[in-house]
């Protein structure tokens, strides 16, 4: 019996890909490398630390870890900059409408991000105070596809992991669901991965999936 849905944010609510992109980008070229999108897609779902190490070694740099912070914490200046180019409008009109629709049917729901950024992204597009609980990368100690951010965001809404559905569009935030014991509901490139449960185009799908599957609603 589902009664509640972690979603991560990034890709599945709203997406910041452009900032992101924008402000490695800025950063890399500091170092002298240029990056492109393909880079940004293997970054998908990775922490910023991870991330920020995984392109040094792709450009073969080698860093302190003092110099690395000093790197991200620049990188996510800029990103917290850039930001703030967000609004409600950023949220579809169907996403939006399938959010509150849950929220109507008594389905507990979540926010399971990586990003430390999590909340200020939520306010900037209206969502601030939307979701029961939010479990972001300030209270991580271990990065998808290890499962903790779920397992706080299901603490946070007292079930257990069977009781919930966890809404990804990488292929590690995928890992980390199952790792943890969660349904998992792939989109976007996820929704190809085989370790999906239920691939969707829509958030608005998954009203169906939960019918389908059995929930504890209000109605």
């Amino acid at each position: 019996m589902i009664k509640g849905i972690i979603f991560d944010l990034d890709g599945v609510i709203c997406s910041t890909d452009v900032y992101h992109f924008e402000a490695w980008k800025q950063t890399m070229k500091k170092l002298g490398v240029n990056i492109d999108q393909n880079t940004m897609d293997k970054l998908r779902g990775v922490g910023r630390v991870e991330g920020f190490k995984m392109m040094l070694n792709d450009a073969k740099i080698t860093l302190s870890e003092q110099e690395i912070i000093k790197y991200c914490d620049e990188k996510n200046e800029l990103y917290k900059n850039l930001l703030n180019k967000m609004s409600y409008s950023d949220v579809s009109d169907e996403n939006r409408a399938a959010l509150y629709k849950l929220k109507e049917k008594g389905i507990r729901l979540a926010i399971g991000s990586s990003s430390k950024n999590a909340r200020l992204v939520l306010e900037k597009i209206g969502l601030r105070d939307f979701f029961d609980a939010v479990s972001d990368g300030n209270d991580l100690k271990a990065a998808k596809p290890d499962p903790e951010v779920f397992l706080k965001a299901a603490d946070m809404i007292e079930l257990p992991p069977a009781e919930c559905f966890v809404v990804e569009d990488a292929e590690s935030g995928i890992d980390a669901a199952k790792n943890g014991g969660f349904t998992a509901i792939g989109i976007s490139a996820a929704a190809k991965y085989e370790r999906t449960d239920y691939p969707i185009n829509s958030l608005s799908e998954i009203i169906g999936i939960l019918e389908k599957t059995g929930t504890e609603t209000k109605i």
